[in-house]
C-alpha cells in the first residue's frame, strides 16, 4: 500500500508531512528503504525533522546500521538527532556504539548533552558487564549540572539497581531535591528486583506518609515484595488502599493480589480475586498457575495450563516458569521432564528464565547431570542461570565443582548477592577459609556489605570454617539482623561447643523481639547437647512446645535424646523416646546408638541398632557404630558378624579423609596415605611426634581396631589416621606458633582426639579440628569440648 501511494504520486513534489506520515506507517525495512529513496528524490535528505524520524524508525525496525549511516551522512546533526541514535544503539544492544557516539558528541561537536542524552547513554551503560561507564556518565552529569535532574535521577537509580549497587541507588534517590511518582516507583521496583523486600515496603510507607502521589504501577510493583515476605496483613492493607483510591479494578493490581494470596497460603482468596478479573489475560493466568504451583496444587496448575492450551492461547516463558515446581519439586520429576520436552518443541526452552527454572528443579531432585546438560546447552546464560547451577552443586555437596564453576562465571559476570551467598555456603561446607576470606574481600569491593543475606552468609561461613571470633565480630557490627542471622550465630556457638554463649544469644534474640523459628530451637538444643546442658535443654524444649506452640519435628526429638544420652542418662533417653507422640525415626534411634557407644551400653545399643536396621538397612554408619560398640566391649565375634552382614549387603564404609589448607592450597589425606610429594618428611615428623607423646605418657587407644590382628599392628593402624598425617604436614609446612586448622569428614576417633591434645602441648600450637559433628579447639593439651563429644 505504501509503495502504491509513493509510485502513484512520484511525479508530484510532496511536502514534509506527507513523508512523515508514510514513515509512521512503515512496518518493514523494505517499506522504509523505499520511503527513504523517495525522501531523497524529493530533496528532504537534509531536512533534520525528516531524517530524525527516519533514524528513529530504522532503530525501531532493528536496522541500526542504516540509522548510523544516515546520521553520519547528515551535514550538521542537532542534539535531538544525536539523542535518537544514542537511544537507538542502547535499545539495539549496542552499548559500546552508544557510548562512542556520546563521546563523539562531547569531543567533536559544539553541542552540550542534555537530560535526554544522559538518560539514554546511562541506559546504554547498563548493557556492560560492570558499572564503570555508568559511573563516569553519572560524574559527567553532575559536572554539567544535570545530576539532580528528575529524569536523569530516575535513570541513574534504575542503573545502579541493575548492578545491585543498592546503597548507591539509595544515595542518589535520597539526594534528589524533588521526587515524582516515577522516581518512587523506580526505587520500589529496584529494591524488589534485588530482593530487598523489607526496604521496598519501607520506601512505599515513606511515600504514602510523605503525601507523595502513587499510582496503580506503584501498588503492582510493591505487591511481589509483600508476597515474598508472606506478610498477609500488609498485603490486605495494600488491597484496602487500592480500593480507597480507585485502583482495585486495575488488572495489574489484581494480578499482584492473586500472587500475594497464593504465596500466603490463601488459595481460596486468590481464586476469588482471579474471578474478579473480567477478561483475564495471559499474565493473569500465569499468576494463578504460579499460585497453584506455589501452594503445591500441581494438578490444578496443570489443569489451568491445559485450559489455556485448549483456548489456543500461545503460552510464554512466564507460564512455564510458574508451572515448573521449583518450590516443591519432590515427586514431580516426570512433570519436569514433560515440561522440558514441551519447551523444546515450542522453542521456549531457549528463554533464560525457563532453562534456569528447570535447572533449579533438576538440582533439587538430585538430577545434577540433567541440570548440567541443560545449563551447558543454554543459548544465553544469565547471572541467574549461573547462580542456579552453582547453588545446585552446593546443595548436592559438590562444593569443589561449585567453586570451580564460580571461577568460570567470574570471567563473564560480576556476582550479585545470590551468587555470593551461594559460594559462601560452599566455602562453609568445604571449610575453605582462604577462599571465604577472598569472597569477603569481593563483597567489600562490590559494596554488598549492606545486604543482610550476604552478611548472614559471612557469619555462617566464618563460624563453620572455625573462626568463631570473626563470625561474632561481624554479627555484632550488623545493624539489622533477622532470625536467620541469629540462628547462624547460635548454631556457630553450638558447633564450637560453647553452649552457654549459644543460650545467652538465644535469650538476647527473644528479648530483641525476634520470634524464634524451628531452626532457632534446633540450633540451641544442639548447643546444649554438645555442652552437657541437660536441664537447660529440657527447659527450652518445654518452652518450645508449650510457650511458643511449636510442633517438634524428628530433629528436635533427636536432639533431646542426644542431650540425655551424652550425659549418661540413657534410660531417661529411652523413656523420652517411648513417650514421643510420633513414631521415632532413624535420627532419634541414631542419637541413642551414638550415646550407647560413648557409655558402652551394649544392651541398649542392640535395641537401637535393631530399630535402625529396620528403618534404614542400607546405612553403613549404623553397622560401623554397632561393630565398634561390640569391639570396645570385647565381643569380637559379634562385631565380626555385624561387619559380615554389611559386607554381604555390599555396603562400604565411607573412607576417612582430612583436609588442611596451607596458604591458599588445600591438601587432602587419607588413612595410611603415602601419595603426597612430602610423604617421607610427613612420616618422619609423625614418628618424632609419636616418640615425644609416649615420653609424655600417651597411650594408643586401640579399642575399636580390628580384633584379629596383633596389638602392635593395631597401634600402627591408628597411628596413620588421616588427621594425624594432616597435622604432621601442617607442622613441617608452617612457622612455629602458627595455628593449625584441619577438617575431618567423619567423627574424630578417641585415639586421634587424645593424640591431638598431646601434640598441641608438645608443639605449643593451637590446633582446630572440624569433624562431622563439631569443632574441637586444642591448646596446651586440653580440648574445648572437655572430652564431651
Amino acid at each position: 500500500m505504501i509503495c502504491r501511494n509513493i509510485s502513484s504520486c512520484s511525479y508530484a513534489h510532496r511536502d514534509r508531512n506527507f513523508f512523515l506520515s508514510l514513515l509512521k506507517k512503515a512496518t518493514t525495512l523494505s517499506h522504509l528503504t523505499q520511503t527513504h529513496a523517495q525522501v531523497i528524490l524529493n530533496g528532504y535528505q537534509n531536512d533534520v525533522v525528516t531524517v530524525t524520524k527516519l533514524t528513529h524508525k530504522f532503530s525501531d525496525l532493528k536496522a541500526i546500521r542504516h540509522a548510523r549511516d544516515l546520521v553520519f551522512s547528515f551535514p550538521r546533526p542537532d542534539l535531538f538527532l544525536f539523542n535518537v541514535l544514542i537511544k537507538g544503539f542502547a535499545t539495539n544492544a549496542s552499548p559500546s556504539s552508544s557510548i562512542s557516539l556520546y563521546t563523539h558528541l562531547r569531543k567533536s561537536t559544539t553541542l552540550c548533552p542534555d537530560k535526554y542524552t544522559y538518560a539514554f547513554a546511562i541506559s546504554a551503560a547498563s548493557g556492560f558487564r560492570d558499572e564503570l561507564y555508568g559511573v563516569l556518565l553519572h560524574a559527567h552529569s553532575v559536572v554539567d549540572g544535570l545530576g539532580s535532574n528528575l529524569y536523569v535521577g530516575s535513570i541513574l537509580v534504575d542503573f545502579y539497581f541493575k548492578f545491585s549497587r543498592v546503597e548507591i541507588a539509595q544515595k542518589v534517590f535520597d539526594e534528589m531535591p524533588e521526587k515524582d511518582t516515577v522516581l518512587w516507583n523506580t526505587m520500589v521496583s529496584g529494591l524488589v528486583r534485588n530482593c530487598y523486600y523489607v526496604d521496598a515496603v519501607r520506601v512505599f510507607r515513606d511515600m504514602v506518609v510523605g503525601g507523595n502521589g502513587f499510582d496503580s504501577t506503584t501498588l503492582a510493583t510493591l505487591l511481589p515484595a509483600v508476597a515474598e515476605l508472606q506478610e498477609l496483613k500488609a498485603g490486605m492493607w495494600v488491597q484496602c488502599l487500592a480500593v480507597k483510591v480507585g485502583f482495585h479494578d486495575d488488572v495489574h493490581v489484581l494480578t499482584g493480589l492473586v500472587s500475594l494470596y497464593s504465596k500466603c497460603g490463601e488459595l481460596g482468596t486468590a481464586r476469588m480475586v482471579f474471578g474478579m478479573i473480567g477478561e483475564p489475560d495471559l499474565v493473569c493466568y500465569n499468576a494463578m498457575i504460579a499460585g497453584y504451583t506455589c501452594s503445591n496444587e500441581t494438578v490444578l496448575a496443570v489443569g489451568l495450563f491445559k485450559e489455556l492450551l485448549g483456548y489456543g492461547v500461545k503460552v510464554n516463558s512466564s507460564t512455564i516458569v510458574g508451572l515448573v515446581p521449583v518450590s516443591s519439586p519432590f515427586g514431580h520429576l516426570q512433570l519436569t521432564r514433560s515440561l522440558q520436552s514441551f519447551c523444546v518443541k515450542s522453542g521456549i526452552v531457549s528463554h533464560p528464565s525457563v532453562s534456569t527454572a528447570l535447572v533449579t528443579v533438576y538440582c533439587r531432585l538430585n538430577e545434577i547431570e540433567s541440570a548440567r546438560q541443560l545449563f551447558d546447552e543454554s543459548a544465553k546464560r544469565t547471572l541467574a542461570s549461573w547462580n542456579a547451577m552453582i547453588s545446585g552443586y552446593t546443595q548436592n555437596g559438590l562444593t569443589e565443582t561449585a567453586i570451580s564453576l564460580f571461577g568460570e562465571m567470574m570471567s563473564e559476570f560480576s556476582p550479585n548477592p545470590v551468587t555470593v551467598t551461594t559460594i559462601l555456603s560452599a566455602c562453609a561446607q568445604l571449610g575453605a577459609l582462604s577462599l571465604g576470606k577472598w569472597v569477603h574481600g569481593l563483597i567489600k569491593s562490590k559494596n554488598l556489605e549492606s545486604n543482610i543475606y550476604v552478611l548472614t552468609a559471612l557469619v555462617d561461613m566464618y563460624a563453620k570454617c572455625g573462626s568463631i571470633a570473626e563470625a561474632r565480630q561481624l554479627f555484632d557490627l550488623m545493624t539489622e539482623k533477622n532470625v536467620v542471622t541469629w540462628n547462624a550465630m547460635i548454631s556457630g556457638y553450638g558447633l564450637h561447643g560453647d553452649g552457654h554463649e549459644a543460650l545467652k544469644l538465644f535469650n538476647e534474640m527473644l528479648d530483641s523481639g525476634i520470634p524464634p523459628s524451628g531452626v532457632s530451637f534446633l540450633s540451641v538444643l544442639y548447643a546444649c547437647s554438645h555442652a552437657g546442658l541437660v536441664r537447660e535443654g529440657d527447659e527450652i524444649f518445654h518452652k518450645m512446645v508449650h510457650n511458643h506452640q511449636f510442633v517438634p519435628i524428628s530433629e528436635h526429638y533427636a536432639c533431646m535424646v542426644d542431650i540425655f544420652g551424652r550425659a549418661g542418662q540413657l534410660e531417661k533417653a529411652l523413656e523420652f523416646i517411648k513417650k514421643m507422640p510420633v513414631e521415632p525415626g532413624s535420627a532419634v534411634w541414631g542419637a541413642l546408638l551414638g550415646a550407647c557407644k560413648i557409655h558402652k551400653d551394649t544392651k541398649l545399643a542392640r535395641l537401637a541398632s535393631e530399630k535402625l536396621l529396620e528403618l534404614d538397612p542400607d546405612n553403613t554408619g549404623y553397622y560401623v557404630l554397632l561393630s565398634n560398640i561390640l569391639s570396645a566391649d570385647g565381643n569380637f565375634p559379634k562385631a565380626a558378624s555385624v561387619r559380615q552382614v554389611a559386607k554381604h549387603r555390599n555396603l562400604a564404609k565411607t573412607p576417612g579423609c582430612t583436609l588442611v589448607e596451607i596458604g591458599d592450597t588445600p591438601h587432602v589425606f587419607t588413612c595410611g596415605d603415602r601419595s603426597h610429594p612430602q610423604a617421607t618428611e610427613i612420616y618422619k615428623m609423625l614418628d618424632k611426634l609419636t616418640g615425644k607423646m609416649r615420653e609424655a605418657g600417651f597411650q594408643t587407644e586401640t579399642g575399636t581396631a580390628l580384633h584379629d590382628v596383633e596389638e602392635e599392628e593395631k597401634e600402627l593402624m591408628v597411628n596413620v589416621h588421616s588427621e594425624k598425617l594432616a597435622i604432621a604436614f601442617a607442622l613441617i609446612s608452617t612457622a612455629p606458633g602458627t595455628e593449625i586448622r584441619i577438617i575431618k569428614n567423619l567423627r574424630v576417633c578417641l585415639d586421634c582426639h587424645n593424640a591431638t591434645k598431646f601434640i598441641s602441648k608438645i608443639t605449643e600450637r593451637v590446633i582446630v579440628v572440624r569433624d562431622a559433628n563439631r569443632f574441637h579447639h586444642f591448646k596446651d593439651g586440653v580440648c574445648s569440648c572437655g572430652d564431651y563429644w
